[in-house]
């Protein structure tokens, strides 16, 4: 606790505070004298990721949006920049499938929605739908659009997941869907996630904002895909 306080410039009581605040996000585990990392080879947790870059969020949310008719059923993934997505269709009239209980919360009271639960687990923290039941609901289903979520995304790698056990259920949502839109921030693009979720080519269009790197959205662009850039 000494050596943290001397690094930062801040005393023991404000560093103390500090970590007991990111231990009840799920950030690290308090040890005497200090703490553990959760966060090596992982995403961050739900709350820390949904107050990061809300602004581009909601931009990107707004885009997808527009891709959506009345009337349309849609598959949305678990995940922040979703939720966001979620929000926005929560006035529409569609049917919606959510992929984790965050975004059914959105959804739930919407008059509108027709709302759909795929069943199965949720992971704590994320609250997403995965296993099994999860996985065979989504098989049982043709719908018009899947909204997916990124961890990482490239010509090369495709779309992949830091999540190995969201990764089946990624793909049956890509496999029940006539049109796959993949809505990320920029950044996305220099990411590479452990699981491999799709190719590129399974997708039709991607929702992105200026973070991304020309020369990737070229690349996605000559494979076919249709990059949309708020």
């Amino acid at each position: 606790m000494a050596e943290l306080a001397e690094a930062t410039g801040s005393s023991e009581m404000t560093i103390r505070r500090d970590l007991d605040q990111l231990a009840e996000q799920g950030v690290l585990r308090r040890v005497r004298g200090g703490a553990v990392s959760f966060l090596r080879g992982h995403s961050a947790p739900f709350p820390l990721r949904e107050r990061d870059e809300t602004g581009t969020k909601k931009q990107l949310a707004a885009a997808v949006e527009e891709l959506i008719a009345d009337c349309e059923s849609v598959i949305i993934d678990s995940g922040t920049t979703t939720l966001e997505v979620a929000r926005r269709l929560a006035h529409r009239r569609i049917t919606a499938i959510p992929l984790d209980l965050h975004a059914a919360n959105a959804l739930s009271n919407a008059p509108q929605v027709d709302l759909l639960m795929p069943g199965g687990r949720t992971k704590p923290g994320e609250l997403s739908f995965t296993g099994h039941l999860t996985e065979m609901s989504l098989r049982a289903l043709r719908v018009d659009t899947t909204i997916l979520g990124v961890c990482g995304l490239s010509a090369t790698h495709g779309l992949t997941a830091h999540d190995l056990e969201e990764v089946p259920v990624k793909q049956a949502a890509v496999a029940a869907a006539q049109r796959v839109v993949a809505v990320c921030h920029g950044a996305k693009f220099a990411r590479t996630g452990l699981g491999f979720v799709c190719p590129i080519t399974d997708i039709d269009v991607i929702v992105t904002d200026r973070a991304a790197p020309a020369d990737a959205r070229a690349e996605l662009a000559a494979a076919g895909v249709e990059v949309r850039v708020v």
